[in-house]
């Protein structure tokens, strides 16, 4: 049986960041009585987008963890990685909000991007086996 240690913690990072992500997007809608849509609301789309971002990444970066720590490949730097992209993705989704927190955002894509491209090129090498 594979145990993919580092997989698995973020695999269940993410679930807990995504849960988050919602939590934040519920706690606005009670505020501003909006049940369905986004009733026009700038923040509360904002936040909605937040979290459809976070959804549109977190896979590639969960596949590509995956596939690394499959190939043996994975050691602690993978588990920094991960934490690193997860520690951006809540820069981003304070940054969506906009305001002071709003460098959040711009860190929070900046680190993603980088972290999916690092993990492309590595997982690259592995599949040619460079490395």
């Amino acid at each position: 049986m594979t145990v993919l240690p580092v997989t698995l913690a973020a695999a269940a990072a993410a679930a807990v960041l995504n849960i988050w992500l919602g939590i934040r997007i519920g706690a606005l809608r009670t505020a501003l009585q909006i049940s369905v849509g986004d009733g026009g609301s700038e923040a509360l789309q904002r936040r909605m987008r937040a979290q459809l971002n976070y959804v549109e990444n977190t896979g590639f970066v969960l596949v590509l963890i995956a596939a690394i720590e499959l190939a043996g490949r994975g050691s602690w730097w993978l588990a920094y990685v991960a934490a690193a992209y997860f520690l951006a993705r809540i820069a981003h989704g304070f940054g969506m909000d906009g305001g002071k927190a709003q460098i959040g955002r711009m860190i929070g894509t900046l680190t993603t991007m980088l972290v999916q491209l690092g993990l492309a090129v590595v997982a690259v090498l592995v599949a040619a086996r460079v490395i």
